[in-house]
């Protein structure tokens, strides 16, 4: 338990570092700063807790951007695992979905915001749908390809021994391809601190990229630097809690690569 905490703990410090080291580079670099667009470092951190804590504005906005955030990764997990691996699982179904596929991924989802307010409107909906329209999209072609790369002698194994249906599924299929499922999980949850910032800047009344572009438009420049490191924080304490979770889902496929790496020396 100890070597546990221990190496836990430089690890969040390795990739601390590299952050910390910025800010002090900002820090340094913006003290004498007497730009109206870019304020002292110092004055934006001291601004911080009147803005977002004292105001109320995590209640009001922040946390109602996590939980579209939250439902819409959701939605776009159970849509891409669960038509990636019908679309990987067949040769034909593939070669039929593959042109529109390629068609709809090549449209940015900011550009589906206009037309998603026309059908959902302009509330959470709206909002969940853009989140689901660019996340999906890393998830459903990794899961796809992660599928497409089960070993055909475990399959055979599998078959031989009656293995079929949900435990075939499960313990063979959705397990192998787990390795390139999460990384498009990685991915699609970047994308979607992207989409949440931006469905919140068209007819919003809260969230963090609301209150980002209302700053900007009454000049509180110092206010919008702080929802700026505010979202940057956010994207960090996401990006660790996602690899935490891939380490515990991949602790199997991780173990495997050790020993790989081990015998191989």
């Amino acid at each position: 338990m100890t070597a546990l905490l221990r190496r836990a703990a430089r690890n969040t410090l390795a990739a601390a570092a590299l952050p910390i080291a910025l800010l002090a580079l900002w820090w340094v670099f913006t003290a004498d700063s007497d730009s109206y667009y870019l304020p002292p470092l110092s004055d934006i951190l001291a601004s911080v807790d009147d803005v977002w804590l004292h105001s109320g504005r995590l209640r009001t906005d922040v946390l109602p951007s996590l939980l579209r955030l939250l439902a819409g990764f959701t939605l776009a997990v159970l849509l891409g695992v669960g038509v990636g691996v019908a679309i990987g699982s067949s040769r034909r179904l593939r070669a039929f979905c593959e042109p529109v596929l390629e068609f709809l991924r090549a449209i940015p989802p900011p550009v589906l915001v206009p037309v998603l307010m026309l059908f959902a409107g302009i509330g959470n909906t709206m909002k969940v749908l853009v989140i689901v329209s660019g996340c999906v999209w890393p998830i459903l072609l990794n899961t796809v390809e992660g599928v497409r790369a089960v070993d055909q002698v475990l399959l055979d194994t599998a078959r031989c021994y009656g293995v079929r249906g949900p435990a075939r599924l499960w313990h063979l299929i959705i397990r192998s391809a787990s390795p390139q499922i999460v990384t498009g999980m990685r991915q699609g949850l970047s994308i979607g601190i992207i989409l949440m910032v931006i469905s919140e800047m068209f007819a919003a009344s809260n969230g963090l990229g609301f209150s980002i572009i209302q700053f900007q438009r009454t000049f509180a420049v110092t206010e919008m630097w702080t929802g700026i490191l505010l979202l940057g924080l956010l994207g960090f304490l996401l990006a660790t809690a996602m690899r935490v979770f891939e380490r515990r889902a991949l602790n199997w496929y991780l173990g495997l690569r050790q020993t790989q790496r081990g015998g191989d020396r």
